[in-house]
């Protein structure tokens, strides 16, 4: 395992060991109730646009998607304990941690969500590889120009780098959801 990598699963646990630590504090205690006592509104909210990823969610994606890293391929796979393929890693990513629901297949993914520019690239956005218009390949942009994605048969999860000499020569293009 590189060290980038062990570096980022460590960066992940921290992180969810902070969220885990809010979560033993101790609870409000209720106002008692009086005549004079009115509750006072929650305050509105706005809901995220429809298919659009709050910040939160995508930050959800990525971390999900980063500790998928070393789960094996499998074609048609869309668990961690079955494995995964390319769009099935995205499918499972978005709906566990978004409670999103994208196509299933690259070729539907191509033409979900809202292109986006490569300088315009945030994390949990798609990125789709082929040279036609249908995609062939996947994976989710996890910022510092790197993606996960489940690459082939014989395969596992990996991060990988969009400059890299392959992947920089497929034509990539990007999609937000």
């Amino acid at each position: 395992m590189s060290w980038r990598l062990l570096d980022w699963k460590l960066l992940g646990l921290a992180w969810a060991l902070s969220v885990l630590a809010g979560c033993g504090s101790a609870p409000v205690q209720p106002t008692p109730p009086d005549s004079s006592y009115t509750p006072a509104a929650p305050p509105e909210v706005p809901a995220p646009m429809a298919g659009r990823l709050s910040q939160t969610q995508a930050n959800d994606v990525t971390l999900a998607a980063l500790s998928l890293v070393g789960t094996p391929y499998r074609y048609g796979g869309n668990t961690p304990e079955a494995g995964f393929d390319c769009s099935g890693l995205i499918n499972y990513v978005y709906q566990t941690r978004a409670a999103i629901r994208p196509p299933r297949t690259t070729a539907e993914l191509s033409f979900w969500g809202q292109s986006v520019p490569k300088e315009q690239l945030r994390t949990g956005d798609l990125v789709l590889f082929g040279k036609s218009t249908l995609a062939n390949h996947a994976g989710i942009y996890v910022g510092g120009n790197r993606f996960v994605h489940a690459p082939s048969s014989g395969g596992v999860v990996r991060l990988e780098s969009l400059d890299s000499r392959h992947w920089s020569g497929q034509q990539p293009r990007f999609k937000r959801p």
